[in-house]
């Protein structure tokens, strides 16, 4: 009758783990007995399949492991020291750090973002290339989303494009275990002949305000001829005096001898007191 060890009682009970683990997993019975025979394998050749074994996943990694084909775990494995089994185990190593990148140039318009892996098992599991389908996805969003606003929309409303943006592609992506970190359009290029049609229309709006300040300053003008014809219509005195005035100024700006016509009354005012008097300037 054989002995029965200690060693020999650790290793059926580890045995009947793997066996109880794989039946939750519903890999059939032929998956059993492959997933013993790895195990007792492991054993024979012990501590040497033990560097097999293990596997080293780093803190900014996750593995996702596949037993049979059939995902082990819905949650990923990591960061430290995983155990596999070397003939029925194999996994993928996901990384978790943040991925950047530049949208090609879109009529004008420039934008970057960003995204990271928050679900490993998602981005394994629910599509062949993460990276790729994520890129071409962010790129019809942002292709159709931009394409419907005009260049006034996105010069002045370009952090809520960016975010309307930004959620969009979450949504999109949320299956796949991505998770857009932010959505950034650094530069709104405006077309030559934009540039050109926005030229012409600055030079006609400077046109028509200097236009509108010209008729304001004639009505100005008209309003204060208006008041001051008023005002020498109600005094015959200032009309005079203002008349005078006038000529001392075309005097003095002009070194010819001119003859104007005097009004007759006041020559006529001025004569009763004074005598006839004629100016020659």
């Amino acid at each position: 009758m054989p002995q029965i060890t200690f060693q020999n009682l650790h290793s059926l009970l580890l045995f009947l783990i793997f066996v109880i683990a794989d039946r939750r997993e519903g890999i059939g019975v032929c998956g059993w007995i492959l997933v013993s025979l790895s195990f007792l394998l492991v054993l024979v050749t012990f501590p040497i399949s033990i560097w097999t074994c293990i596997k080293v996943i780093r803190e900014y990694e996750r593995a996702v492991v596949f037993r049979l084909g059939r995902i082990l775990s819905k949650k990923a494995k990591g960061p430290g020291m995983i155990l596999i089994l070397p003939c029925t185990d194999t996994f993928i190593k996901v990384d978790l750090r943040m991925v950047t990148c530049n949208i090609p140039p879109q009529e004008g318009r420039d934008s970057r973002w960003g995204y990271r892996i928050h679900s490993a098992v998602s981005a394994v599991a629910n599509v062949t290339d993460v990276h790729s389908a994520t890129f071409l996805v962010a790129q019809s969003t942002l292709r159709g989303v931009l394409g419907t606003q005009s260049l006034a929309q996105l010069l002045a409303g370009r952090e809520e494009i960016a975010h309307s943006i930004q959620a969009i592609l979450n949504s999109a992506t949320e299956q796949w275990g991505i998770q857009v970190a932010r959505v950034e359009i650094k530069d709104v290029r405006i077309p030559v002949a934009m540039q050109r049609a926005m030229a012409a229309e600055a030079e006609a709006a400077r046109e028509t305000r200097a236009k509108v300040v010209a008729a304001q300053g004639e009505r100005n003008a008209s309003e204060a001829l208006r008041q001051a014809s008023m005002v020498l219509a109600e005094s015959p005195a200032g009309l005079q005096l203002r008349y005078l005035q006038t000529l001392t100024t075309l005097v003095a700006k002009n070194n010819s001898t001119i003859v104007f016509p005097f009004p007759i009354n006041i020559s006529e005012s001025w004569g009763n007191s004074q005598g006839k008097i004629f100016f020659l300037y």
